[in-house]
């Protein structure tokens, strides 16, 4: 595939990232309006977190998505992922109660799982040896976009906000002139949402048209293996299940910290931070435009200097704003934009970046994306059961912060640690390369 094409193709998968993000974030923007609007508690806070895109949700969604693509192929996920995550879209879009809310939350978020190991297989299939990381780091970048995009409509649509007015006017013409407060208050949600579902189907459009990954069919005509024969391959190779607890390990001591600033975030800066919504998404917008700059920068250089030093840098960064947060605290304007500024910069150099790189270079193409569904799969169902946790240290009113932020200190020291020691060599050398080297003829 030339450097065009390549490109191309990234830019089309790497909207899946968008839409990931940017469902956990449009959740995130207008949690407090859902809350305000439904009679929610902390613990409804927790389940809609729980089953969404940010845990849950993706969890199931990845670990089917992932077998289905290395039997069915790449291009099956994008012909038909997408039309879910427009039903769950709207679903969220209509919703006048819990159930509905949920339900919806839920079907996104399986959506947004099926299509994560897919997108990064896919990606790395059709990258030149010396483009790889950049393609990754890419398609981190739409990951980035979306949340700053979707915090930057929350905070124009927002009550006070300074396209409220017309909100307002959407409302009352859908749901009469009679319509006000929370429920009024809500739509600006509803239209985020919106924004979603329109960035959904042109991804689905452009991902339509996309050619099959030249490596999934290399592999088909060898030897078209069932989804349980890659099942038990993976679970039986002992360097693959070593891998497989390797990449799970970093990931998911990192994610933990990233799933809850992902979800909680906003609300965080309203109830620890004391800011209103419109100010709590004005922070929340920065942070990712220092994120999308950073890994901007990192896509330049990637792919020619060590691995191991971005890594290291990346979770220095990480581990920093928490280490202010339990030294200093949040109350301060000065303390909650340095915050949002040190964890957007690691978000561009985030564990993520090299958890999708490594997780599509480690192993071979017959289970490559059902590995990285496996690994996501155990992830994001753990960061379920750690949001349903957090909400309890946390307390209604933020007054648990202090606590949280040492728990998440000690899960980003961990991941440091781990990535260390085991990081791997595989820079400059193609996918076909490194499967030799590390399964020899399987």
């Amino acid at each position: 595939m030339s450097k065009t094409s390549s490109l191309k193709s990234t830019i089309a998968v790497s909207l899946n990232n968008y839409l990931d993000a940017g469902a956990i974030v449009a959740g995130a923007s207008g949690i407090t309006l859902w809350q305000n609007y439904l009679g929610l508690s902390e613990l409804h806070l927790g389940w809609l977190n729980a089953i969404s895109a940010n845990a849950l949700g993706a969890a199931i969604g990845a670990i089917i998505g992932g077998f289905l693509a290395d039997k069915f192929g790449r291009k099956f996920i994008f012909t038909y992922n997408l039309l879910v995550y427009m039903t769950g879209v709207l679903l969220v879009m209509l919703s006048v109660n819990y159930p509905m809310l949920l339900c919806g939350f839920l079907i996104t978020g399986i959506s947004v799982g099926v299509g994560v190991p897919a997108s990064w297989t896919y990606i790395s299939e059709s990258s030149e040896v010396g483009n790889r990381g950049r393609n990754i780091c890419i398609s981190q970048m739409s990951w980035g976009v979306g949340p700053m995009v979707i915090l930057f409509l929350g905070m124009l649509f927002a009550p006070g906000g300074y396209l409220f007015s017309w909100v307002e006017a959407v409302g009352h013409l859908i749901g009469g002139a009679d319509l006000t407060g929370d429920a009024l208050n809500v739509f600006s949600s509803r239209i985020v949402f919106f924004s979603l579902f329109v960035i959904a189907f042109i991804a689905w459009t452009l991902q339509r048209q996309l050619e099959e990954s030249t490596e999934f069919i290399a592999n088909k005509e060898k030897k078209n293996s069932g989804i349980v024969e890659n099942i038990q391959l993976l679970f039986t190779n002992k360097i693959a299940v070593r891998t497989v607890a390797y990449l799970a390990a970093i990931y998911l001591t990192w994610n933990l910290v990233a799933s809850v600033m992902g979800f909680f975030l906003p609300h965080i800066y309203e109830t620890a931070g004391g800011v209103s919504n419109e100010q709590a998404n004005w922070l929340s917008c920065v942070l990712w435009f220092c994120t999308v700059a950073t890994t901007a920068v990192l896509s330049l250089f990637i792919d020619r200097i060590s691995h191991k030093f971005i890594y290291v840098l990346g979770l220095l960064f990480a581990i920093a704003p928490w280490v202010m947060v339990v030294t200093t605290g949040i109350g301060s304007s000065a303390s909650l934009w340095a915050f949002a500024i040190l964890w957007g910069i690691e978000g561009g150099l985030s564990v993520q970046i090299f958890y999708a790189l490594w997780g599509s270079e480690l192993f071979p193409a017959k289970f490559r994306a059902g590995a990285q569904g496996l690994m996501f799969f155990v992830v994001r169902g753990l960061s379920a059961v750690w949001g349903l946790i957090f909400t309890y240290i946390y307390g209604e009113n933020g007054e648990g912060f202090t606590l949280a932020a040492y728990c998440m200190i000690a899960l980003l020291v961990i991941s440091l640690v781990v990535g260390v020691i085991g990081c791997p060599d595989t820079r400059g050398k193609s996918l076909a390369q490194i499967t030799k080297e590390r399964y020899g003829e399987l």
